[in-house]
Parts: structure tokens; C-alpha cells; sequence
């Protein structure tokens, strides 16, 4: 009877190590990113962060087609926006429903989405390195809805495979290089997308 017992034990041991090898595996991303250091634009900016945004979650799958690793980004690009929107306007409101916006007075909205999502690993790329890359829809509407603007930006991160003992610690870091050349690239360029450039002109005058 004893001898039954271990034998099950070991046979259930043996299956959770098996799931346990076969699940994939979290990477919920973390980091800073840098306030920009530039004049702020006079005006109120709403923020929406949609649904698919803020629960973000890539998914980097084997060739056997097996879930490897889930990448959780959603929180760092809201992080990101709430650090560098507040440097770039005078003041920034966060909205629940974009529906929100005239009541809440602001001059118009911004809506990030994330349009794609790329992962290099070393073992599948051959490189010596972790890269993230991303593909981003910006839109700005009116409070009312009307069109502003629409845009698409894209933000790249690279990271040394020998500066981590671990998988998830170069996919965490290639990712927020990435959201921190985002963060760049959008505070720079910002007013000289065109439709963006054009909205802003009779409002600075």
C-alpha cells in the first residue's frame, strides 16, 4: 500500500514539473522614464487609454507554436504617457470615456493604441541580443469627437543577451528601451506632425 502511495506521489510530482515546464512564462515589464525638458503647450490635453491598452499583453510563442513567454506592457506605456504628456501641456486630465471630454473642459483628446508588437530572442534571431519592437496609432480628436489627427509612430529597444542571467530580465529591459525611445521620438516630433502643426496654429497665436 505505502509502496502504491509514493509511486502515485512520484507520478503527480512528476506531472506538475511537466506543466510547470510547459507554461509559459510572465514578464510584467518595468522601468523609468525621463519627464521631457521642454516649454509645455498652453492648452488642456485629455488622455483615453483604451481598454486594449492598458491590458496589453504580447505573446511570444515557441515554433512548435507554444506559449513561451507573456509580455504585460500595458501599465509602463500608461506610466510612460503620465510622465511625459504632463511636461508637454499644461495640464493633462485623464478620462474614463472619451465621451467625458467636454464636461471635463478639455481642448482636445489623445488615444495611443498599440497597432504591433515584436519580440527578437538570441536563440531564434541569432543575435547577441534581446529587441523589442513596436508599431503605435496615435489619434487626437476634438472634445466633441471630430478629427484631429492620426499617426502612426514606431519605437525600437535593443539589449546585450550578456548583460542578464535571465530571459526575462532582456526582455524587460529591451522593452523599456523601447518605451523610453518612444517617449523620445513623441516629445520631439509632436507638433511637427502635420494635422497635429496645423490644429495647433490659430491656438498659439
Amino acid at each position: 500500500m505505502l509502496r502504491r502511495h509514493a509511486r502515485a506521489f512520484v507520478l503527480l510530482l512528476g506531472a506538475l514539473v511537466v506543466l510547470n515546464a510547459c507554461a509559459a512564462r510572465t514578464v510584467d515589464i518595468e522601468g523609468t522614464y525621463p519627464s521631457p525638458n521642454i516649454p509645455p503647450l498652453p492648452l488642456t490635453l485629455g488622455v483615453y487609454y483604451s481598454e486594449a491598452l492598458q491590458n496589453f499583453v504580447y505573446t511570444e510563442r515557441s515554433d512548435a507554436g507554444k506559449d513561451e513567454y507573456l509580455v504585460n506592457s500595458g501599465s509602463s506605456h500608461m506610466e510612460l504617457f503620465n510622465t511625459v504628456l504632463p511636461a508637454m501641456f499644461q495640464q493633462v486630465v485623464v478620462l474614463d470615456d472619451p465621451a467625458m471630454a467636454n464636461e471635463r473642459g478639455v481642448d482636445a483628446v489623445f488615444i495611443p493604441n498599440i497597432d504591433e508588437f515584436q519580440l527578437g530572442m538570441p536563440q531564434k534571431t541569432r543575435l547577441d541580443s534581446y529587441e523589442v519592437w513596436i508599431k503605435y496609432n496615435m489619434r487626437m480628436t476634438a472634445p466633441d469627437g471630430d478629427y484631429i489627427a492620426d499617426w502612426v509612430m514606431t519605437a525600437y529597444g535593443k539589449t546585450g543577451q550578456e548583460t542578464f542571467g535571465s530571459a526575462e530580465g532582456g526582455i524587460n529591459d529591451a522593452a523599456v528601451a523601447a518605451l523610453r525611445d518612444l517617449a523620445s521620438n513623441f516629445s520631439i516630433s509632436f507638433t511637427s506632425v502635420p494635422d497635429v502643426r496645423d490644429w495647433l496654429q490659430p491656438r498659439l497665436q
